[in-house]
């Protein structure tokens, strides 16, 4: 699909925006099914602290930097991403504008009970001719009847794309484990928190923090709960360095 960045173990696309949103629009045309993924630092880290979870991530079609921290460590491991950071938030707020007046059929999964339906009326006042087909929250337990109630829901609304917005790495997990269950749908969106900010109800960071890469900060400045959270950065950080050390030792090569 493209060239791959491998970044402590995640093996990232490295795509600019644009491209990431043709691959994405290529799957649903040519219905080939394609999982997105996008980890920020904190999920990389994650994956290193529990590894089984590196099979997890990996196995998407499609992954982009969704944050500065990895974007950074690509230039650390002089492996630097062409497109910088990739955002999912924006990435699927894009493939809305792109469908709009298509017959691609559109489902929304996660959030709390409402969200997901805020936020399509709130994508409907913008893009009038999206098709979407469903919406259900998140609070389903995420094996057995529940799920499955959620896949056939999926299925019969005869979905082709699939937001899964349930939190990283419930998301991936869920994707990985079920998507064989969902064959007719196209394309599976890992995106987080995405639907509470389509529905107006978590505000984006100014231009300003995005464009200095203090997304973070301005995130942790208005939800102080992330603070501890927040401390897996500064590990991942320094530990991207003691990598980049070790390959330099090592004439070049690469480790995990």
């Amino acid at each position: 699909m493209s060239e791959k960045i491998n970044i402590r173990g995640v093996e990232f696309n490295n795509v600019t925006f644009e491209e990431a949103v043709s691959l994405l629009l290529d799957a649903v045309r040519e219905k080939k099914q394609t999982a997105l993924f996008t980890p920020n630092s904190e999920i990389v880290q994650a994956c290193i602290e529990k590894p089984e979870l590196f099979d997890v991530i990996n196995s998407a079609e499609l992954i982009v930097p969704d944050g500065i921290g990895v974007v950074k460590a690509g230039r650390i491991l002089r492996t630097p991403f062409k497109g910088g950071r990739v955002a999912g938030y924006d990435l699927g707020r894009e493939l809305i504008r792109r469908l709009d007046g298509t017959d691609a059929a559109v489902y929304f999964l996660g959030g709390k009970p409402g969200v997901a339906e805020a936020a399509r009326d709130k994508l409907l006042e913008e893009h009038p001719n999206v098709r979407f087909v469903g919406c259900a929250n998140g609070y389903f337990k995420k094996e057995g009847e529940e799920s499955d109630a959620v896949i056939e829901a999926v299925n019969a609304a005869g979905t082709d794309v699939l937001y899964v917005c349930l939190g990283a790495p419930t998301q991936e997990k869920w994707i990985a484990a079920n998507r064989a269950k969902m064959p007719d749908v196209s394309l599976f969106l890992g995106l987080g928190g995405s639907l509470d900010g389509y529905a107006g109800l978590v505000k984006r960071a100014p231009k300003i923090f995005i464009k200095l890469g203090l997304e973070w900060f301005y995130r942790l400045l208005k939800e102080p709960w992330r603070f501890k959270r927040m401390m897996k950065l500064p590990v991942f950080y320094f530990g991207t360095w003691k990598e980049r050390i070790s390959q330099k030792k090592s004439g070049g090569k690469r480790s995990s």
